[in-house]
C-alpha cells in the first residue's frame, strides 16, 4: 500500500529538518518518493509531523494486575497520546525475568495492542536483589533492557556484575535509584510543607544517594547506566557531572517533575502521589535546565494506572503513581516549548531520537527514507479539556483531570498504518 501526508510541517530531529513537506510511506517505510499514485492522501496542511513517539517507561500491568491495566487498554492509551512505542517495566505478577513472560508480552501486545511494545526484563531474578537474571535468554527473547524499577538494588556488588554483564549485549541498566531506608514509610517529599501536612517525608538524598553510586559503578565498569525518573536538583548535577567525565550515563524525567511542585499535595489528593515524590521549586527549575542543557536526555511517562478505590484511600495508604500517556506530548508542549525552555525539534528529540539512540532501536525514531512509517501528527492549535470521562486508560488516576491543554496529537500512525484519529 502507497501511502502519502501531504502540505505537513515535517520536525525530523535526527535530520534537522523543519520544513513543509510530504510524505511518503510504502509497505510500512518511509519512501523518498511514490512508484505509483498514492492509495491513500491525507492532506495535514497546518499540521505537524514527527516521529512516532517512545515512552521508555511505563507500566502494563499485564500479566497480573489487569484490573488496572491491559496491554489491550493501555496501548490504546498511548495511541491516543501520539505514542507509538512503549517500553513496559518487568514488575509484572509474574515478573518477567524468563522467556515465557517475555513471549507472553510481545504475543499479547502483536495480537491486541494498537502500538510497539517492548519489554524490559528485571536485573535480577524475581525482582529480589539477590542473582542476576538470565540476561542474554531475555536479550535473545525481545527485551530492550534491564530494570528492577519499583526496587532499587541494594547490593552495590549485584549492580556492580549488572552493569559489566550487559555490556557484552549493549543493553542499558535503568536504575530505579532509591535508598530504602531513608524513604522507608515516606509518601511525599520531606521539607517545609511534609512538616505542615503532618505527613513522613522522603528525603531528596534517598534519590541522589543511589544514583551517585550507580554513577561511580558505571564509571568503574563501563557499563551502560540509564538514570529512571529524575526529580531532584541534586541528581541532574550527578548526570551532568559525571557525563562531562565520560561516564556512559542517560537520563529521563517525567512531565510531573517539570509541572509539579509539592505544593500540589497540600489537597492531599492521592493523584499527585509518586515515586520519587514531586520535589520544590529548585528541583522544577533544575530540571528544567538538564533538559535544556541535554544533561537529561528522555522525557518519559512512568505511566502508572491504579484502580480508584486504590488512589481513594488516605494520602499516605494509596499507592504511588500516575497515569501519563494522554497527557504527555501535550505537557511538553504547554511546559516546555510555549515557555521556551526547549525548541519544538529538542523537546521532540527527547521523546524520539534521543530514546531510539540509548536503547538501540533501529530505524525508529526519525523520518528518514528507510525508517519504520511510525509517525505522530500534531495540532498545535489542538484546544481541549483532559476529562475524566475523556480517558482512555483503564485507570483514571491523573493530577491533571480539569486541567485545559492547547496542542496535542491528532493522529498516530504506526508502521504506515493510521492507529488513533481525532
Amino acid at each position: 500500500m502507497c501511502f502519502q501526508i501531504k502540505n505537513v510541517r515535517v520536525i525530523d530531529p535526527s535530520q534537522k529538518k523543519d520544513s513543509i513537506d510530504d510524505i511518503f510511506i510504502k509497505d510500512g517505510k518511509i519512501i523518498s518518493k511514490l512508484p505509483k499514485k498514492a492509495d491513500k492522501v491525507i492532506d495535514c496542511k497546518g499540521k505537524i509531523a514527527v516521529p512516532g513517539l517512545i515512552d521508555i517507561h511505563s507500566h502494563l500491568r499485564e500479566p497480573g494486575e489487569e484490573g488496572k491495566e491491559t496491554i489491550y487498554t493501555g496501548t490504546r492509551s498511548a495511541a491516543k497520546g501520539g505514542i507509538t512505542t512503549v517500553f513496559c517495566m518487568p514488575n509484572t505478577k509474574p515478573v518477567i525475568d524468563n522467556t515465557p513472560t517475555v513471549e507472553f508480552v510481545l504475543l499479547k501486545a502483536q495480537k491486541e495492542g494498537l502500538v510497539n511494545v517492548f519489554p524490559i526484563g528485571c536485573v535480577t531474578k524475581g525482582l529480589l536483589g539477590a542473582e542476576l537474571s538470565e540476561i542474554g535468554v531475555l536479550k535473545k527473547a525481545g527485551i530492550v533492557a534491564v530494570s528492577d524499577d519499583g526496587f532499587p538494588i541494594l547490593s552495590s556488588q549485584i549492580m556492580r556484575r549488572a552493569l559489566e554483564y550487559t555490556k557484552m549485549f549493549k543493553l542499558p541498566v535503568i536504575s530505579h535509584s532509591e535508598d530504602k531506608e531513608l524513604s522507608k514509610n515516606g509518601s511525599m517529599n520531606e521539607g517545609k510543607n511534609s512538616t505542615i501536612l503532618g505527613l513522613r517525608g522522603i528525603p531528596k538524598q534517598a534519590e541522589e544517594i543511589m544514583v551517585s553510586r550507580d554513577i561511580m559503578l558505571a564509571e568503574l565498569t563501563g557499563g551502560y547506566l540509564h538514570i529512571a525518573h529524575v526529580s531532584t536538583a541534586g541528581s541532574v548535577d550527578l548526570i551532568r557531572r559525571a557525563k562531562k567525565r565520560g561516564i556512559n550515563v542517560t537520563a529521563e524525567t517525567c512531565p510531573h517533575y517539570f509541572t509539579f511542585t509539592d505544593d500540589a499535595v497540600k489537597v492531599y489528593d492521592a493523584n499527585t502521589k509518586m515515586n520519587p515524590p514531586l520535589r520544590e521549586k529548585e528541583d522544577v527549575d533544575a530540571i528544567k535546565r538538564g533538559l535544556t542543557d541535554g544533561t537529561i536526555d528522555c522525557i518519559a511517562t512512568d505511566h502508572a494506572p491504579h484502580m480508584q478505590e486504590e488512589k481513594n484511600k488516605e494520602f499516605d495508604l494509596a499507592p504511588f503513581g500516575v497515569i501519563g500517556f494522554e497527557t504527555v506530548l501535550s505537557l511538553v508542549l504547554n511546559e516546555l516549548v510555549d515557555k521556551n525552555v526547549l525548541s519544538f525539534s529538542n523537546a521532540i528529540s527527547k521523546m524520539t531520537l534521543n530514546p531510539a539512540r540509548i536503547f538501540n532501536l533501529k530505524r525508529r525514531g526519525s523520518l528518514k527514507e528507510g525508517s519504520i512509517a511510525d509517525i505522530t501528527i500534531i495540532d498545535t492549535k489542538y484546544s481541549y479539556e483532559f476529562s475524566e470521562k475523556s480517558i482512555v486508560s483503564k485507570s483514571k488516576n491523573s493530577p491533571f483531570i480539569g486541567r485545559r491543554f492547547k496542542g496535542g496529537a491528532v493522529m498516530t500512525i504506526v508502521a504506515g498504518n493510521v492507529v488513533w484519529q481525532k
